[in-house]
């Protein structure tokens, strides 16, 4: 398997942790864990288990974006090292991404979006060139 595959496989990944943090923080912030409406339930939080929910939602939008850059890449035959960098680097950005968002650092979350928007562009690049 190739590395963009490996590190597709990662950012498939990253929102299972954080459903976990999200759903720990819910248990704690609210008193109860209400498994029939989990998403109303999300809608009260505030603070770090907000922040939680928001960063678990951002990592599923994020996979849908680097899904379609990776298989645009392999499907070309795009292959050595710079596809390589660029898929680990989206795979550093979206880790970070995420605990800038758990942290509030709000900026810093803004910059480490861009570079891995940038990385995935990247690979949409060298598939089409």
């Amino acid at each position: 398997m190739s590395i963009p595959l490996w590190c597709l496989l990662i950012v498939a990944l990253l929102p299972y942790p954080l459903a976990f943090l999200g759903g720990y923080c819910r248990r704690r912030q609210l008193g109860r864990f209400d498994n029939h409406h989990p998403r109303a339930q999300y809608s009260e939080m505030a603070g770090l288990g907000a922040r939680v929910w928001a960063a678990q939602q951002n990592a599923w939008e994020a996979l849908i974006f680097f899904t379609a850059a990776v298989v645009a890449a392999e499907v070309s035959g795009v292959q050595g090292s710079m596809a390589a960098t660029a898929s680990v680097v989206f795979v550093i950005a979206r880790i970070l991404h995420a605990l800038c968002y758990i942290a509030d650092w709000a900026t810093a979350r803004s910059l480490i979006f861009v570079v891995g928007f940038l990385a995935g562009l990247t690979l949409f690049g060298l598939a089409a060139f």
